[in-house]
């Protein structure tokens, strides 16, 4: 019984040594493969990362690691500043080098026919007889003024009137405008062929405005208890908004 005992324990140290001595063997193949290789460094992802993350979000998920340069993946990244003013195109995982491809610009990323929202804002929707949309004429991107009309009775009578006021921020007096981040409409058909005619004149118009969120209770106020009037105060600046804009169809009126 010992000497089965002895002989088990026996195989097993044999067993463990062979395993270090392999395990040593390969870590030192590896090191006299890797001395003969120049090294670059790379950024390489160290937490998953969403789609659609700026470059600062990225830039905490990342670590500096040093690869052979054969390893070294077209477009790998060595300085997050270079993404500055980009997002991801898709999610980032753990271990993958960090790719020039993989950030593009934010309006790039945009569905057809739509802006950007600033910043800090929510959308809304509303949909608009044309002439209360500054003719129907508005395009993603534009700047507009919102206006609401709300009937008041008049005191001592029975009879109403309009009171007319615009939406500012923190009721500042000043001009303030919102950006229209999409607009599609409903387009009259054409009497002979009955297909719609691009250009003409539209019985409704939906537009999507960017707005702060304390003003959105007011905006859907005004939709469904007075009257909402928007006037064209000028296109986006550049640097606000990047346009591509395009008609769809769209039913409902307000």
């Amino acid at each position: 019984m010992r000497r089965r005992l002895l002989a088990g324990f026996t195989a097993l140290a044999i067993a463990l040594f062979g395993v270090i001595v392999l395990v040593r063997w390969v870590q030192d193949a590896d090191e006299r493969a890797r001395a003969g290789e120049e090294l670059v460094s790379v950024l390489v992802v160290d937490e998953a990362v969403p789609a659609g993350a700026d470059a600062i979000t990225v830039g905490n998920a990342v670590r500096t690691e040093e690869v052979p340069t054969r390893l070294r993946a077209e477009g790998a990244m060595t300085d997050i500043s270079a993404a500055s003013g980009k997002v991801t195109t898709a999610q980032l995982l753990p271990g993958e080098q960090l790719l020039e491809q993989r950030f593009a610009d934010p309006a790039a990323l945009q569905p057809e026919g739509t802006v950007r929202a600033p910043d800090g804002t929510v959308e809304i929707s509303l949909t608009l007889e044309p002439q209360r949309a500054a003719g129907g004429r508005l395009q993603a991107g534009d700047r507009v003024g919102i206006y609401v009309s709300t009937p008041q009775t008049i005191p001592g009578t029975t009879q109403s009137q309009p009171v007319i006021a615009r939406l500012d921020i923190d009721t500042n007096p000043d001009l303030v405008t919102f950006v229209v981040t999409h607009v599609s409409s409903t387009m009259p058909a054409d009497p002979d062929g009955g297909t719609a005619i691009p250009g003409s004149p539209t019985d409704t118009v939906t537009v999507t405005l960017a707005v702060p969120p304390t003003l959105a209770p007011l905006v859907v106020a005004g939709g469904e208890l007075g009257t909402t009037w928007l006037t064209f105060e000028g296109a986006a600046p550049p640097a606000d908004t990047a346009v591509n804009t395009a008609t769809t169809t769209s039913g409902g009126d307000k």
